[in-house]
């Protein structure tokens, strides 16, 4: 932090938050509101006498609310700039001023309560993320007794104790009766691997980090009793194994078993009640000191910086990035990288590695006089152009600028071609190369001028996902009808309903539209939109006496071939239930009917019905429709249909 601070060509602003970021790759805007420190730090020199006489005192974030700090105080003893600043809204000495004892003690005359907020505008060309993650809250955890009894504490309380800036100067005392502990207990796993109370992913970094922590008390404290309980010990890095065995070595006892409870004695005595898995028994084990080892979480105050951006999450809610393998650092927005935790919980080896490579990636980007683009952009052709602002409202990257009276306009650098807009226009006046509506009708067409429409079925697969698995179920010799043809798209949300139309117009049995799982969608949030349509498509379909269970949805990664082989066949059973004469009533009741509109939807949580277009399963849910993908609890089937 000393380096960066001191580094010519950084500029550093602390105690800052982005407020605006707007335009594009090489070219993004963004407003930044430096907070008022009350403090000069350019003058400070961070003497400390302004501190000692400052009445107010309040919890130390920093020492995680185990020791305090006054209403003036430095964040951390390596905060850079190194200088004080006032906690406004506990300080006496402002609105009006009622103490300034610090405002009298400052020889330099530093502080000043008149200072305000300034606004600072910046054009850059890249931006890195590296929002980084927080701690999981265990107090939900009532059988740990961690809000009821004082001597049970979280892991980062924990590194505060027995670190050598701590509260306690480094010596690991009971927070009950400042007594050195005799017995420790550290329970794993807290908030993680834990679907129903907590999160479902390994935090990554809590294993080690109680083995260095173990290490580090038997160094210090040699005839200390340490206890792990542990659901399974994660030790997969370079030297990790070593570092568990060496702890094992020096005495730590490992107890394969997570705690039921925890209970306090009349004595101050902890006893964990556990059942060993390894030996197959009910324990009692007594402590006079709980450590939570708990997971991180993603950072809830990132989330302003997600809607500016345009990012997306994956299911276990941080950033998601463009591609796993492929682009690991990279943002589905042009010109954004990921850095640290921010992507996922890992440890400072990661972290250093994806900061360097996303600093990388930015010195790539930043070094072109041009941006080289796939030639597969939306292009406007403003004379059918109505200025109605649909496409503006559903294009995930923001790349569709749009005014009242005004036709719509493309940012090419921002646009990546998922067709969203395309499929969402309803005077054809948006075209995507190499992907036009054309192109897409045409090949829908070819697949069905043949003698018996009835033995085809269409699939609209996406690019990424269910087209890759497809061709994953091809080269894994998994054996499936062949009477699917596929149309490849983007995207999902490049599915037109007038493409689906146009195929049971024209003799199609059954139609599949196909692509990302909501929590891998390659363009943001484009395959919600996708959803929006078929809910207006199975609508429609019904109101014009068409079974609408012959359109059918399903999510398909690129790496479910077993997935996408099921699918066929279990399509392959509803191909054979259409008759010749189903088809030609489907047929004549679509004939010059109107392409339907996708269904509104209104945003936010409530109870919803719901029905399974696959096997007719129906159920009620709380169900919000731009994060929750729909799955039949009976079937697995992604083919549901929101009743209302």
């Amino acid at each position: 932090m000393m380096d960066v601070g001191r580094h010519p060509r950084i500029e550093l602003l602390a105690y800052s938050e982005i407020e605006q970021i707007s335009g594009y790759v090489g070219n993004f805007h963004a407003r930044v509101r430096r907070r008022a420190r009350f403090v000069d730090e350019k003058e400070c020199t961070s003497c400390g006498e302004c501190e000692k006489v400052c009445p107010v005192l309040v919890p130390d974030e920093f020492q995680m609310g185990l020791s305090l700090r006054r209403a003036i105080y430095k964040p951390f003893p390596q905060a850079v700039p190194s200088a004080y600043l006032v906690d406004i809204a506990h300080c006496l000495g402002n609105n009006p001023i009622a103490c300034a004892k610090c405002v009298d003690r400052c020889d330099k005359g530093c502080i000043d309560f008149d200072q305000q907020d300034q606004i600072v505008e910046l054009d850059v060309g890249v931006v890195i993320v590296a929002t980084g993650m927080d701690v999981y809250d265990p107090t939900a955890l009532d059988e740990y007794g961690y809000t009821r009894y004082e001597d049970v504490i979280t892991s980062m309380e924990f590194e505060r104790l027995i670190s050598a800036g701590g509260p306690t100067e480094g010596h690991l005392i009971r927070p009950s009766d400042r007594q050195r502990p005799q017995r420790v207990a550290f329970i794993q796993c807290v908030g993680s691997r834990s679907p129903a109370r907590g999160n479902p992913y390994c935090s990554n970094i809590c294993c080690m980090n109680t083995i260095k922590d173990s290490l580090l008390l038997r160094d210090h404290y040699p005839d200390i009793d340490i206890t792990v309980f542990y659901m399974d010990i994660r030790a997969f890095g370079k030297g990790f194994e070593d570092m568990y065995r060496r702890s094992r070595e020096s005495g730590v006892r490992y107890i394969r078993g997570l705690p039921g409870e925890v209970k306090r004695e009349e004595d101050g005595t902890l006893v964990l009640t556990v059942e060993n898995t390894t030996a197959n028994r009910i324990e009692r084990h007594e402590a006079d000191l709980v450590i939570l080892s708990v997971g991180g979480i993603p950072r809830q105050e990132s989330e302003p910086i997600r809607q500016l951006l345009s990012l997306s999450r994956s299911s276990d809610g941080f950033f998601l990035e463009a591609h796993p393998k492929l682009r690991p650092v990279d943002a589905p927005s042009k010109g954004v990288f990921f850095a640290g935790c921010a992507e996922s919980p890992k440890d400072i080896k990661d972290s250093v590695t994806q900061a360097g490579a996303a600093a990388a990636r930015a010195q790539i980007l930043l070094n072109k006089d041009y941006i080289t683009l796939e030639a597969i952009t939306a292009l406007v052709h403003p004379e059918k152009c109505t200025s109605c602002g649909l496409c503006a409202r559903v294009c995930p990257f923001s790349a569709i600028v749009w005014e009242k009276k005004q036709p719509a306009r493309v940012i090419e650098a921002a646009c990546a071609g998922c067709g969203t807009c395309a499929a969402e226009c309803r005077f054809g006046a948006i075209e995507m190369r190499h992907f036009s509506d054309a192109a897409i009708q045409e090949q829908v067409a070819a697949m069905l001028d043949v003698p018996n429409t009835g033995d085809v079925i269409v699939a609209f697969a996406c690019n990424w996902c269910s087209y890759a698995g497809a061709d994953l179920a091809g080269t894994s010799r998994l054996q499936y009808p062949p009477t699917a043809r596929l149309v490849r798209t983007m995207c999902s949300g490049r599915v037109s309903p007038a493409f689906v139309w146009q195929a049971f117009q024209q003799g199609a049995p059954v139609v599949l539209v196909s692509g990302c799982h909501f929590a891998d969608c390659h363009y943001i949030d484009a395959n919600r939109q996708t959803v929006r349509r078929v809910d207006g498509l199975w609508d429609a379909l019904e109101h014009a006496g068409v079974r609408p269970e012959r359109l059918q949805l399903e999510w398909v990664s690129a790496a479910e071939g077993q997935k996408w082989a099921q699918v066929m066949q279990e399509l392959e059973r509803l191909r054979a239930t259409v008759t010749a004469e189903e088809i030609a009533h489907t047929r004549q009741s679509l004939a010059g009917a109107k392409v339907p509109n996708p269904k509104a939807w209104k945003e936010g949580r409530g109870p919803a019905s719901f029905r399974c277009m696959r096997c007719g399963h129906t159920w009620q849910q709380d169900y919000d429709p731009f994060r929750d993908e729909r799955l039949c609890p009976a079937c697995r089937s992604n083919s549901v249909r929101w009743m209302g």
